[in-house]
């Protein structure tokens, strides 16, 4: 990692001092915002540290040691201030989970930088290139719910948000000399409507190959995947640290009876403590006695495209890939596959009727209306 040769970052841990950081960013009027879970950790992960820049310091937010963050929430919301954010989607959905935030204003420099069409925009790449900075790799995979946080850890977590601001300042004006600012803007306001919302309850049968085991297989891993999940709680561990998926379904097809059996299977630690085999062979019994689990019901989807729909469907692909070749992005950038397929079904004939489908803002409409149009009919 490039030694930039900069004092370390105030860590903040008492509540004494966000009164005068408070003020410091209202001043600014702006400022870039990262985070940092322990999601390659614990079961219940959760935010543990908040990286903030202004243009003249760093900050890092220890916010294991505060958890009200209220103050915070209350400038991000204000419209007035803008947070610049690299990859906002899922900081905003974990800021929204633990402490209730709702944003004002986003500047995203990863969207910029693919309604840019650069090629690398991750932002260990764009430092790299940009400003010379190499990320320390090492960090990468760091435990974020450990105290106290190393000087290692603290300088790499700065580095998130350090030269967001310049970064910004420069997309903002490639993006509008190239007359793509307009385009930004409106994929930044759709980022302000992002909530985190319960996910269903973790499923077997969202495994890669569950599919292709027997029923009485996919009964077995039922099981198997249950304890997992109990287990995982209980420890407060990711769950593909109690076992890895590959190792449940093998499991589930090879059935061990015995514990020398079962630390024989491929994936089994050989130092698995006695009484967790144990677990895991009671685990196995109780799915192989158990009736075959019925396959989930897909009520829930919706129906399958008519023929006419999924026509419609495949010729607006193909005008999306044709435009992001032309204008140098990757397709999702020009349009999703979402909302793709709701003009597909909605079939629009008029541009008023495009517009009333509310699928994207004035900018898109005005540049690629009339062509969606053309393309639905064909």
């Amino acid at each position: 990692m490039t030694d930039l040769s900069l004092p370390p970052p105030p860590l903040i841990t008492q509540p004494a001092r966000l009164p005068e950081l408070t003020t410091a960013l209202r001043q600014a009027g702006r400022f870039a915002l990262d985070t940092e879970s322990n999601s390659l950790y614990a079961y219940h992960y959760q935010v543990c540290l908040i990286q903030i820049s202004t243009a003249q310091q760093d900050y890092l937010i220890d916010t294991l040691a505060l958890p009200d963050q209220s103050w915070l929430a209350a400038l991000v919301a204000d419209a007035g201030i803008e947070v610049t954010i690299h990859a906002a989607e899922n900081d905003i959905l974990l800021l929204h989970r633990d402490f209730g935030f709702t944003f004002g204003r986003v500047f995203d420099t990863l969207w910029a930088a693919r309604i840019l069409g650069w090629e690398r925009p991750g932002l260990a790449a764009i430092l790299q290139e940009q400003f010379g900075i190499g990320l320390d790799k090492g960090m990468q995979r760091t435990d974020w719910g450990r105290r106290p946080l190393s000087a290692r850890q603290c300088q790499y977590a700065r580095l998130d948000t350090h030269f967001l601001l310049a970064l910004r300042d420069h997309q903002e004006q490639e993006l509008r000399a190239r007359g793509r600012w307009q385009e930004a803007q409106e994929t930044f306001a759709e980022l302000l409507h992002i909530r985190w919302e319960e996910k269903e309850a973790p499923t077997f049968w969202r495994l890669p190959g569950v599919n292709d085991l027997a029923p009485r297989e996919q009964g077995v891993l039922a099981a198997l995947f249950a304890w997992r999940e109990q287990a995982a709680a209980q420890r407060d561990l990711p769950p593909f640290k109690v076992l890895q998926n590959e190792t449940l379904l093998e499991l589930a097809r090879t059935q061990p009876e015995t514990e020398r059996a079962l630390r024989a299977v491929r994936g089994v630690s050989t130092r698995l403590p006695r009484r967790t085999a144990q677990d895991l062979l009671a685990a196995i019994e109780q799915g192989r006695r158990a009736e075959p689990p019925a396959p989930p019901s897909r009520n829930h989807f919706a129906p399958r495209p008519d023929e006419q729909v999924l026509a419609r469907f495949d010729r607006l692909r193909a005008w999306r890939t044709r435009t992001a070749q032309s204008r140098g992005v990757e397709p999702d950038v020009v349009l999703t596959n979402q909302v793709l397929m709701a003009i597909a079904r909605e079939n629009p004939a008029h541009l008023s009727s495009l517009a009333a489908l509310n699928l994207f803002g004035p900018w898109k409409l005005q540049t690629y209306g009339a062509a969606l149009l053309e393309v639905v009919r064909g």
